[in-house]
C-alpha cells in the first residue's frame, strides 16, 4: 500500500510539474485572460513574491477588459488609493502633504508632476465642456457701433428729461439756472456723440490703421496678427496657456528661493513640489468654481471663494511645508502674492510671444 501511495504521489509531481513546465512554454496562459505565473513574464527570473525582484513587474498579471480599465484609470492619475490619500491633504493639510512627500514618503502619494498634468488636462477639459474660451469673432468696429447707439440713446432721453423738468420750473426757481446748465452740457455731448456717429457711419472721420512698425520684426509681426485677427490670438493665447503651463513652475522656484535664502535645509527640489502641489489645487479649485458657476452660483460667491481660498491655501501650505510660525507664514504670504502677480506678467509675455509665431 505504501508503494501505491508513493506512486501517486510522484505521478501528483509529475503532473504538476509538467503542468508547470506546459504553462511556460504556452505564454503562462489560464482560463479567462488570467496568467499562471512561474516566471516574469517580462524578463524570465524566477518569481518569489508579488513582484519581481529583477525587473520589478507585477507577478500577478490579467489580460481582461478589467485590467486594461485598471491601467488607463492608473495611468492617468494612479487612481487608486494614493488619489484618496493625496487630495484631502492637498485641499486640507497641503503642507503636511508637501512636507511628507519632500522628505521621502512617495509610494503613498500621487506625485506633484502626475497630479499637475492631470489638473491641467482636466480644467482645459471642462473649460471647453461648459463654453468657457475666447470668442472666435471679434468685430471692434460692430462694437463700436453698438456703444455709440446706446450712448446717443442714453443722452437723448436725459435731454428729453431735462427739458420736461425745466419746462416746470418757474423763472424764480433756484434750481433752475443748474438744470439749465447740465442741459446744455447734455446737449453739447449729444451733438459730439450725433457727429462721430455720423462720421462712423459714412467712413469718415476714422483712422485706419494698416501697418504697425515698431522696428522689432517679431514684434511686428505679433502685433499685425493681432490686429488682423483678434478672435484667433486670443484662442491661441488661451491653448498656450495649457500646453505651456509648466512653464510656471521654472519661474516660480527663483522667487521662492528669494523667500527662503537664508533658511538652511531647504532646497530648489523643495520649492519645485511645493509651488507644483500649489498649482495643481488651484486647477482643480478653478474647476471646481467653473462647474458651480455654470449651475448657477452667483458670480460674486464665485469671485469671493476664487480670492480667499487660495490665499488661505498658500499661508498654509508654507506654514506646514516649511515648518513657519504664524507671523513667518503670513508676511511671506504678502510678499509671494507680489511674486504672483511678477511671475503671471512674465508668463503672459511668454504666451504673447509664442503667439506671435
Amino acid at each position: 500500500m505504501s508503494d501505491i501511495g508513493d506512486a501517486l504521489g510522484t505521478a501528483a509531481e509529475g503532473g504538476l510539474f509538467a503542468r508547470a513546465i506546459s504553462g511556460r512554454r504556452k505564454g503562462n496562459k489560464s482560463a479567462a485572460g488570467h496568467f499562471g505565473e512561474h516566471d516574469c513574464l517580462n524578463c524570465g527570473a524566477a518569481l518569489t513574491g508579488p513582484y519581481c525582484q529583477q525587473c520589478g513587474q507585477q507577478a500577478h498579471l490579467h489580460r481582461t477588459l478589467g485590467a486594461f480599465l485598471h491601467d488607463l484609470l492608473h495611468g492617468a492619475l494612479h487612481f487608486e488609493g494614493k488619489t484618496w490619500h493625496t487630495l484631502p491633504l492637498l485641499a486640507w493639510k497641503p503642507g503636511e502633504l508637501t512636507r511628507r512627500y519632500i522628505h521621502g514618503e512617495r509610494a503613498r502619494f500621487v506625485s506633484p508632476m502626475a497630479l499637475f498634468l492631470f489638473s491641467i488636462f482636466l480644467m482645459f477639459a471642462v473649460f471647453q465642456a461648459i463654453g468657457l474660451t475666447p470668442p472666435t469673432e471679434i468685430n471692434t468696429t460692430d462694437g463700436f457701433k453698438t456703444n455709440m447707439v446706446a450712448m446717443q440713446k442714453d443722452l437723448t432721453e436725459k435731454r428729453d428729461s431735462l427739458t420736461d423738468k425745466l419746462g416746470k420750473m418757474s423763472a424764480t426757481d433756484p434750481d433752475r439756472a443748474a438744470t439749465e446748465q447740465k442741459l446744455a452740457d447734455t446737449k453739447d455731448a449729444l451733438e459730439g456723440i450725433n457727429k462721430v456717429g455720423n462720421a462712423v457711419s459714412n467712413g469718415q472721420g476714422l483712422v485706419k490703421v494698416t501697418t504697425i512698425d515698431t522696428g522689432i520684426a517679431f514684434l511686428d509681426h505679433g502685433l499685425e496678427k493681432w490686429r488682423k485677427n483678434p478672435g484667433l490670438m486670443l484662442y491661441k493665447l488661451q491653448s498656450n496657456s495649457y500646453k505651456f503651463s509648466w512653464l510656471l513652475i521654472p519661474l516660480s522656484i527663483p522667487f521662492m528661493w528669494v523667500l527662503f535664502v537664508w533658511k538652511r535645509g531647504v532646497r530648489a527640489y523643495d520649492h519645485a513640489i511645493f509651488v507644483t502641489y500649489s498649482i495643481a489645487f488651484m486647477s482643480l479649485l478653478f474647476v471646481v468654481l467653473s462647474v458651480l458657476y455654470a449651475l448657477g452660483l452667483s458670480w460674486g460667491i464665485v469671485s469671493l471663494i476664487g480670492t480667499t481660498v487660495p490665499l488661505i491655501h498658500i499661508y498654509r501650505q508654507l506654514r506646514g511645508t516649511y515648518l513657519l510660525s504664524r507671523f513667518s507664514a503670513i508676511w511671506r504670504l504678502v510678499v509671494l502674492t507680489v511674486f504672483i502677480v511678477i511671475i503671471a506678467s512674465f508668463f503672459l509675455q511668454i504666451l504673447l510671444v509664442l503667439g506671435a509665431f
